[in-house]
């Protein structure tokens, strides 16, 4: 990159300074006000670097620009401005929004939670401990973030870098003092939670999924292993779901706090680097009951062993449960405290029970993986049901390779399955069913009913005192999107007005719409 005058290294110093003092960095060349920094953020569909004319012709007064940037401003036209070539503008932005927000100098303790399944219970259990413990505590995930006097829509499960710094320092100046987010596989390969140190990172597991972004699973596992590094910017504590084959993988690499179900599993397996990442240890848990009542743990580290009850249902949720205890151990939480996770009831829209007057079983839950639907309809099976009627679909213009494996998890414990859309999108609703439906191929009955509100009627005209019916892939969800529109859906809200127990659905707000976006 040529320019009239040569930036100098010392300059990144003094910009993040002018940064840290509250000159703003904008990524969009057209919301530059002059004098204002200008970052050309690399893009999937867009190259930042495009945009550079413009944001030197709006008069920025910086412009960080990838290293080897070929650009060329007339005299004239860069005449105020300071271009600084960077390695790697994500991380830069991190280091700037750090330094903006002041979360480099000041930020609550934070705990990171990926995985295919599991983290929005996961970092929703681990709050409950540590509030239990006497902590102040925030949450960011896919239902928003969340904390005392506080909350925001998002829009995605982990927001933009530059936000997501703000909302971390919105919760400080609340006194927050740690804070459980969900950090998805996307934001990871994307570096938003760039300039950022985690305390506890944890892997729940890794299964099919995102892989129209990421390709293949080798991909979408090192996108997430990219939370556990070691370094500077690495993690101080892991703790790895033991009994997935990728957490084993991350463990045999970097250590940490295993946790397992498998009582096969008597030993910490071997590290491969011993000099890398932390020591090893192992969080050992079993089953002593699972019904439709909920789970009874014993769990056993170092030389302590305890138990607890929960209302949770299914041995997916027993995991969760032992990464919660796992991040609290590693947070220097005692095993006698972990029993505060007895008053924890679970999560809007996973495995949410739909109260009632006639009593009927009825479950939503956000299941919208193989792996995921799996796991909720063998809690349901095992919990001792006479008949167990799901439904679910499959979203558009997301990884169709799912959608036969999505099918036959649902073939393998349904009595009745209810084939329906979920979010479209710009596909054809007739076509996704077509796609997921050879993997129903075992399951003793299918209906398939395009509209999702009809479908789910008839699946309530089928249920009967003593079956248990589960509306599955939307959980939380208040829209429905068909197309490019978003409608107001809301799977609970949907059940209950079918059933007579509420008259009217709640407006849809413009908050409810963001949140989906």
């Amino acid at each position: 990159m040529s320019q009239t005058t040569k930036p100098r290294v010392d300059l990144w110093g003094t910009l993040l300074q002018k940064v840290r003092d509250g000159l703003m960095i904008r990524t969009h060349s057209k919301a530059v006000q002059p004098g204002e920094a200008f970052l050309a953020l690399p893009g999937s569909r867009t190259d930042g670097a495009a945009f550079i004319a413009e944001a030197v012709t709006r008069k920025a007064g910086y412009v960080i620009a990838p290293e080897g940037c070929e650009y060329d401003p007339a005299d004239e036209d860069a005449k105020g401005t300071m271009i600084l070539e960077h390695p790697d503008p994500r991380r830069a932005l991190g280091e700037l929004a750090a330094a903006h927000h002041g979360t480099d100098l000041d930020c609550p303790v934070l705990v990171g939670v990926t995985g295919t399944n599991g983290k929005t219970t996961v970092v929703s259990l681990t709050a409950h401990l540590l509030r239990s413990a006497g902590m102040r505590v925030g949450t960011i995930g896919t239902i928003g973030a969340h904390w005392p006097g506080g909350e925001c829509d998002l829009g995605m499960t982990t927001p933009d870098c530059w936000r997501l710094h703000g909302v971390l320092a919105q919760m400080r100046k609340a006194g927050v003092t740690h804070v459980c987010m969900e950090v998805s596989s996307h934001a990871l390969d994307q570096q938003r939670t760039a300039g950022l140190n985690f305390e506890v990172a944890v892997l729940t597991n890794v299964t099919q999924d995102h892989l129209d972004y990421h390709q293949d699973m080798e991909s979408y596992f090192q996108a997430k292993a990219l939370l556990f590094a070691s370094g500077a910017s690495g993690p101080k504590h892991r703790v790895v779901n033991m009994d997935d084959d990728h957490g084993r993988r991350l463990f045999s690499r970097w250590g940490g706090l295993g946790y397992s179900l498998e009582q096969g599993l008597n030993r910490v397996p071997d590290r491969t680097r011993p000099d890398v990442g932390e020591p090893a240890e192992l969080l050992q848990g079993e089953i002593l009951a699972c019904d439709r009542s909920g789970l009874h743990l014993g769990m056993s580290w170092r030389s302590s062993a305890w138990s607890l009850r929960s209302s949770l249902v299914g041995r997916y949720n027993a995991a969760n449960l032992l990464a919660a205890q796992g991040v609290g151990l590693r947070l220097g939480i005692a095993s006698k405290q972990m029993e505060a996770l007895e008053s924890f009831f679970g999560v809007p829209g996973r495995l949410e029970r739909v109260p009632n007057r006639q009593g009927l079983d009825i479950f939503v839950d956000y299941a919208h993986t193989p792996d995921a639907l799996e796991n909720v309809a063998d809690a349901l099976r095992k919990a001792g049901f006479q008949r167990l009627i799901i439904v679910f679909g499959c979203g558009g213009n997301r990884d169709k390779t799912k959608r036969p494996l999505m099918g036959q998890a649902v073939g393998r414990h349904a009595d009745v399955a209810v084939l329906t859309s979920d979010n479209p999108r710009r596909e054809d609703p007739k076509a996704i069913l077509v796609d997921v439906l050879p993997g129903l191929t075992d399951c003793p009955r299918v209906v398939t009913e395009v509209d999702r509100r009809l479908a789910i009627q008839l699946a309530l005209d089928m249920l009967r005192p003593g079956d248990a019916l589960l509306v599955a892939g939307k959980g939380h969800e208040s829209t429905q999107q068909i197309g490019d529109e978003k409608h107001p859906f809301h799977d609970p809200t949907v059940i209950r007005r079918i059933l007579g127990e509420i008259d009217t659905e709640p407006a849809f707000s413009d908050a409810e719409a963001a949140s989906c976006a």
